[in-house]
């Protein structure tokens, strides 16, 4: 089930940037697996990507190609990772750029490949590059959630985000969908992302603004604490808005744009957590009155992947010890226990390193009733934050991933 994950929301045609969903049959027949965009010459482009060091094939591609070339051209498969496959998974990813550059006459280079799914299985790429005439001859602005759904892993329902604003008279769109539930931490799970917006912006600009945003969103999400081989999220502007190019964020413009970026980076990612593979809680694990902010997150992932904390939550149990057992073992230096405080959806559960005296355990179970949970850890030794959002872990979770290749 997804938590709190509506209904997909209409995104607008974004100016600059077309795309064609099409069934290549990679895992199962008669789904929607491969997705291709494709970007109008001046657009810039950005890109982050996992920290694995068994990263997948297409993600060694994308970073080469990021260095020769301004890509003109996405393609995505679902149903195959095309990680763990050697030279053979390279070729195939390098195969299906170079059978794309030739029918429309680009550099190879201007192609990004994106693959997810199964680790370990060879890539049938005879069965991408049969399909991509027909993709090409079928871009258009289309349905957005028709390539939300042909990125899709074992995600229940496909992810997307859009604000649009103005400044001066002029109007701004940004957009993008994401995919991912399970194998999730992406620290750069198994998860993608594609934001795109019409406005004109330096490339290195939107390098910085995507890095910086990635560690607010998509980098402070966890469901099981595994990074992918795959993780890549991708920023793509195609200047189709006319506004004068943003070459310093901290302008009226680029900090409207930073905003809305920032708040649809943070939609998709919140999205992906919602979804996690048998999630029923929606967590937010917020640390405050830090000495730093490493020390900060640091506290939030201890909490967001302890197995005991996350089972606890599947159960609604206030079992809150396991809260504060976490976080005495965070690897943290000069933790002052006898300051710390912990709530649980505003109720005060731990006063200055101890059961505070106005708790119960009627509005401990209150608290942990709700499918939104907020859980704030107070340290009391500096002004730094930083907040990590996490799912509980069900007997769904074990399902899904002990079945995942069956």
């Amino acid at each position: 089930m997804a938590v709190g994950l509506g209904s997909f929301p209409a995104i607008p045609n974004i100016s600059g940037v077309r795309f064609a969903v099409v069934e290549a049959g990679i895992k199962k027949a008669s789904r929607k697996d491969l997705v291709v965009f494709e970007i109008d010459k001046g657009a810039s482009v950005a890109g982050v990507f996992t920290q694995n060091a068994f990263c997948a094939a297409p993600v060694r591609l994308c970073r080469e190609h990021l260095l020769q070339s301004v890509p003109r051209y996405l393609v995505i498969n679902t149903g195959n990772a095309n990680a763990g496959t050697g030279k053979r998974g390279y070729q195939g990813a390098l195969s299906t750029c170079e059978s794309l550059a030739s029918i429309v006459g680009c550099k190879v280079s201007e192609v990004l490949p994106f693959s997810t799914g199964v680790i370990g299985e060879p890539l049938p790429t005879d069965k991408i590059v049969d399909v991509l005439p027909n993709a090409l001859a079928s871009l258009d602005y289309g349905n957005w959630q028709d390539a939300g759904e042909g990125i899709m892993t074992t995600d229940t329902r496909p992810k997307g985000a859009y604000r649009q604003f103005e400044v001066n008279g002029k109007h701004y769109t940004v957009g993008g969908i994401s995919k991912g539930a399970g194998m999730i931490r992406p620290n750069m799970a198994t998860m993608l992302g594609y934001v795109f917006t019409d406005i004109s912006i330096d490339q290195n600009v939107l390098q910085d603004l995507l890095k910086k945003t990635t560690d607010k969103s998509f980098n402070r999400i966890t469901i099981d604490s595994d990074t992918s081989t795959n993780d890549s999220c991708i920023a793509v502007a195609t200047g189709a808005a006319g506004n004068e190019k943003i070459t310093n964020i901290q302008t009226e413009l680029g900090l409207a744009f930073e905003q809305a970026f920032t708040e649809v980076m943070q939609e998709l990612a919140h999205a992906i957590v919602r979804d996690g593979e048998g999630a029923t809680k929606f967590v937010t694990v917020q640390v405050v009155g830090a000495k730093s902010q490493e020390d900060a997150a640091l506290v939030g992932f201890e909490i967001a992947h302890s197995p005991l904390v996350k089972t606890a939550l599947f159960a609604s149990d206030p079992n809150w010890g396991r809260i504060l057992a976490v976080v005495g073992r965070a690897p943290i230096a000069d933790l002052d226990v006898d300051r710390v405080n912990i709530s649980l959806n505003g109720c005060l559960i731990v006063s200055e390193g101890g059961r505070s005296d106005g708790y119960t355990e009627e509005l401990g179970q209150a608290a942990m009733n709700p499918e939104e949970i907020t859980i704030v850890i107070d340290l009391g030794v500096g002004e730094c934050k930083d907040t990590v959002w996490t799912t509980d872990l069900s007997h769904e979770y074990v399902t899904i991933n002990a079945e995942y290749r069956t």
